[in-house]
C-alpha cells in the first residue's frame, strides 16, 4: 500500500512537472511569435518609408541601401528561426532607420510629408513594440532554461526531450547610458 502510495506521488509529480514545462515551452514559442508579427508588419512598411525617402534623398542611396539589406537580413533570421542572426541584423537595421531618421532632418520637405510622418511614426511605434515584446520573449526563455536546468525538473526535462531557448540579446550600444547633456548643446 505505501509503495503505491509513493508511485502515484511520483506519477503526479512527474505529470505536473511535464505540464509545466509543456506549458513554459509554448510560452516562449507564444512570445516568439509575437515578435513574429511585429518583425512582419515593420518588414512590410520599410519599403514603403524607403521609396517614400527615395522621392526626397536623391543624394543618400547608401543609406537607403543598408536600411534595405539590413530589412533582407532580419527577415532571412526571422524567417529561419535563428534568434543570434536575428539579434544581429536588427542591431544594424535600427542603426540604418536612425541614420535615416537623422537625415530626414536634412531634408524640409520629406520632414513635412504627411506619408513620411505616418511612416516613421508607425515604424517608431512598431521599435517599441518589438522592444517591448523582446523583452517578454527574453523572460519566457529565461523561465524555461531556469526550469529544465532545476532538479528535480532536470529529470522530467531531459527524459521528454526539452531544450534550452537562445536569448535575443540587445547590442552592446543599446546598453549604454547616454549622455543628455549633449542633446541640450546640439
Amino acid at each position: 500500500m505505501i509503495t503505491l502510495v509513493v508511485l502515484a506521488v511520483v506519477a503526479i509529480y512527474f505529470v505536473i512537472t511535464y505540464n509545466g514545462l509543456v506549458n513554459i515551452k509554448h510560452n516562449v514559442e507564444k512570445a516568439w511569435a509575437n515578435i513574429d508579427v511585429l518583425l512582419k508588419q515593420r518588414h512590410d512598411e520599410l519599403p514603403k518609408l524607403i521609396d517614400t525617402c527615395k522621392q526626397y534623398m536623391k543624394h543618400e542611396q547608401d543609406t537607403l541601401e543598408k536600411v534595405i539589406q539590413a530589412r533582407s537580413r532580419v527577415s532571412e533570421a526571422r524567417e529561419s528561426h535563428n534568434v543570434e542572426a536575428l539579434g544581429a541584423a536588427e542591431n544594424i537595421l535600427r542603426s540604418g532607420l536612425g541614420q535615416l531618421f537623422a537625415l530626414a532632418e536634412s531634408y524640409p520637405d520629406l520632414k513635412a510629408n504627411e506619408q513620411f510622418l505616418h511612416l516613421q511614426s508607425r515604424i517608431s511605434g512598431l521599435e517599441n513594440a518589438i522592444a517591448d515584446r523582446r523583452e517578454f520573449y527574453n523572460d519566457s526563455v529565461n523561465i524555461n532554461n531556469v526550469r529544465i536546468e532545476q532538479f528535480p525538473d532536470l529529470l522530467v526535462a531531459k527524459m521528454f526531450n526539452f531544450k534550452a531557448a537562445t536569448l535575443l540579446k540587445f547590442a552592446a550600444e543599446e546598453l549604454k547610458d547616454i549622455d543628455v547633456s549633449q542633446r541640450f548643446n546640439g
